[in-house]
């Protein structure tokens, strides 16, 4: 049985289907309709699930009442809130399919769900699942120490924000583009196109830069994580003050180095395509 799991943790595969899955209320949350694709091959998923719900009417409350609709990513790289359900309500839907596959997903799911567990009982585990992707992809060792690195500097942000009552998935973009500005001149979308990677896509721009860039990016958020814990900001505006203030300090830095080095630090090369052969390019996405 094929099983993968993308560095984010947003999708990962039952025999070469996709399904989208998010952590909420300490769970983890599938999306149904992926799950009917999976299971039943239908060419219309959402359809199937519609006729399901309304062919069963017990099947229909229970995901009426149990299933919320959580936010996720869709193919064209938007987030969308989408019907999703805990393990007990995966099962439930498979009851009412009529599928081959229903046991074979059963033991999958449960394992999926265990290694979660594992790994929040030992952080460890996750980082070493997270190195052996990168590996496998064929990037250098000592540029995954620092991707590695710089995840953890970005979750201690995300963290430090939602103290700070930031939530929405918008806010933390426009935080995040202003570090990004301050630090190197340019929003991560600006970045993107000045690398010549897709806007929409989902190709993330933290696996295409270079050793520097990344240091670079880290600077800027860690310094904009010990301000905001240090000085508490209570407003999105204050916020924004405090992101633009962290990717100065960041920007500053690097100014410095390029004039020693006698070079800019902002590369408008795709690493992947550059450093790695054609078959690792990378799509993995940050949070």
């Amino acid at each position: 049985m094929e099983k993968s799991i993308d560095q984010s943790s947003k999708i990962i595969l039952f025999q070469s289907r996709q399904i989208r899955r998010v952590w909420h209320k300490e769970a983890w949350f599938y999306s149904l309709v992926d799950i009917i694709g999976a299971l039943t091959e239908s060419v219309n998923p959402t359809d199937y699930l519609k006729k399901l719900r309304k062919r069963d009417e017990e099947l229909a409350n229970y995901l009426g009442t149990n299933c919320p609709q959580v936010a996720m990513l869709t193919v064209t790289g938007k987030h969308r809130k989408i019907l999703a359900g805990n393990t007990q309500d995966v099962f439930r839907l498979i009851q009412t399919i009529p599928s081959k596959k229903a046991e074979p997903f059963k033991r999958w799911l449960a394992k999926v769900g265990q290694e979660r567990i594992d790994e929040i009982e030992n952080p460890e585990l996750a980082q070493e699942r997270m190195k052996a992707l990168y590996e496998q992809k064929g990037y250098p060792k000592d540029w995954i120490d620092k991707r590695l690195r710089g995840m953890a500097v970005r979750q201690n942000l995300t963290d430090e924000w939602q103290q700070r009552g930031i939530e929405n998935q918008k806010d933390y973009a426009i935080l995040t583009a202003e570090i990004s500005k301050a630090t190197f001149g340019m929003t991560p979308s600006e970045y993107k196109n000045h690398k010549n990677i897709p806007t929409k896509s989902k190709v993330n721009l933290r696996d295409n830069m270079t050793d520097l860039e990344l240091i670079f990016t880290m600077l800027g958020e860690k310094v904009t994580t010990e301000i905001s814990e240090q000085e508490k900001p209570d407003t999105f505006s204050d916020n924004k003050k405090v992101a633009k203030r962290g990717g100065t300090v960041a920007g500053n830095a690097r100014k410095d180095t390029e004039k020693e080095l006698g070079r800019s630090v902002i590369s408008n090369d795709n690493y992947l395509s550059d450093q790695l052969p054609d078959n690792v390019s990378g799509k993995l996405e940050d949070k």
